[in-house]
């Protein structure tokens, strides 16, 4: 006999992974049903569920370390709670998939985060089973796979260890994630949300729910796989567009020509696109485009013009460090032993996120010409980059006038805010390599 879906107002929702993506998730969801208590509440409880002891022992303190949300806000909220035992998943009515999708040092799609997920899962509506409820839960996936995991990959998992099945003892769907770290104007209320069901029921009911706490509303895709190719081509249309502004910058630098300089008259004509040249990193723009390209290469089809702009954009840093040390040459700056000041490590600005910063492509080839880099980022959590990188970062300038060179690699607000005599007195020689056109042009400041 085929289950009916759970009454949205009484379901309990749980979210597994609690990083970028599903702290905000869970909180959302909790501050709606929080502040309709007095109302019709929207649900009746969250459950964050995460494996990482030590970040649940700070959210249960309070204290985020993405900054998206801030203490006061978690500690208020006492309709949900974290946890990292999965029987504490088991009479949830909701599960939300939202752990993360690297990609391995092949650049191939590891899927093994959502994998593990998905047998939590499993085993929680196994034992929800037993109990003989009457309502079928729902398994939403929010993370980045390439069209067709979900159903290939998820779904069996989810079927052979339940014992149960799809769209008769329980439904899915899929509904990309589109958080922007750092970006508080485009959150996670502030965006159009992708919905899509494993049947038209559950399309309908997955579609209400993220309804009633996404402002900017919903658009329920036709099915799961177009959910997630629309996901992919979001971030490898992003990723396309600045590889042909890094490749354009290539030509220019050749010709003796600043980049932004072109953009800036260039963006006079209406339909130009505003991109920049860049250091392309993060755990979307610089991954996504992958599971795409993996999933074209299992169906005989080998992409041309994806993998090229991959390859440009990979390739950035390693030509910003081989223009700095050119440029050193040229001023007769000693190159081996020289100490090069790097302002940024985070992978995009006003943002404490490291996964996948290009930044450290820069860092590492201006290190194999022997050059001495310190770095400083006042986002970034020092213990993760001697964790991830094995290097020292720290978080205010110092005071020393020994740097032949410095790089500005993210634009945070804090580097935004020097005056020219704080740029000015950054090095001995004036050379200072602006990646973010934010630097007070001088005769020795490079641009892309």
């Amino acid at each position: 006999m085929k289950r009916s879906l759970p009454i949205l107002e009484s379901c309990t929702i749980a979210v597994i992974g609690l990083g970028y993506v599903g702290l905000p998730v869970a909180i959302e969801f909790a501050r709606k049903t929080h502040s309709s208590r007095s109302k019709k509440p929207l649900c009746r409880k969250i459950i964050g569920f995460d494996i990482n002891e030590e970040r649940l022992s700070e959210l249960k303190n309070g204290f985020d370390r993405t900054n998206e949300i801030n203490e006061n806000e978690i500690k208020r909220l006492e309709n949900i709670t974290f946890s990292s035992v999965s029987d504490d998943i088991t009479l949830a009515d909701v599960y939300i998939v939202t752990v993360p999708t690297p990609i391995d040092k092949a650049k191939r799609p590891n899927l093994r985060p959502v994998v593990e997920a998905s047998k939590t899962i499993a085993n929680a509506i196994k034992k929800r089973n037993v109990l003989n409820l009457k309502t079928a839960p729902l398994v939403i996936y929010e993370s980045t796979v390439y069209p067709g995991a979900t159903e290939e990959e998820c779904i069996p998992i989810l079927e052979k260890i339940s014992g149960l099945k799809l769209n008769q003892d329980f439904y899915c769907g899929y509904s990309p994630e589109r958080i922007n770290p750092g970006d508080s104007e485009h959150n996670i209320t502030s965006i159009i949300k992708v919905t899509s069901g494993s049947d038209e029921e559950s399309g309908d009911w997955i579609d209400n729910l993220y309804g009633s706490i996404i402002d900017a509303g919903t658009h329920m895709a036709a099915n799961i796989k177009v959910a997630e190719a629309a996901k992919v081509i979001e971030n490898t249309q992003r990723d396309l567009n600045i590889a042909l502004i890094n490749e354009l910058s290539l030509i220019f630098s050749e010709l003796n020509i600043d980049t932004l300089d072109v953009l800036e008259a260039a963006s006079t004509k209406w339909n130009f696109l505003q991109f920049k040249p860049g250091l392309v990193g993060g755990h979307c723009i610089g991954v996504d485009p992958y599971y795409l390209t993996h999933k074209a290469e299992e169906i005989g089809y080998h992409p041309q013009v994806v993998l090229a702009g991959r390859r440009i954009n990979d390739s950035m840093g390693s030509h910003h460090a081989k223009r700095l040390v050119e440029a050193m040459a040229g001023l007769n700056l000693p190159i081996v032993g020289s100490k090069i000041l790097v302002l940024g490590l985070t992978f995009k600005e006003n943002c404490p996120d490291l996964r996948n910063t290009r930044v450290i492509n820069l860092i590492q080839d201006l290190s194999k010409y022997g050059i001495i880099v310190n770095v400083v980022d006042p986002w970034a959590s020092s213990k993760e980059a001697r964790k991830e990188f094995n290097i020292q970062v720290n978080k205010d300038i110092p005071n020393d006038e020994s740097y032949a060179g410095a790089v500005l690699a993210v634009a945070h607000n804090e580097f935004k805010n020097l005056n020219y005599l704080e740029w000015e007195s950054l090095t001995y020689s004036g050379l200072i390599l602006d990646l973010k056109g934010i630097v007070p042009r001088n005769t020795n400041t490079l641009r892309p």
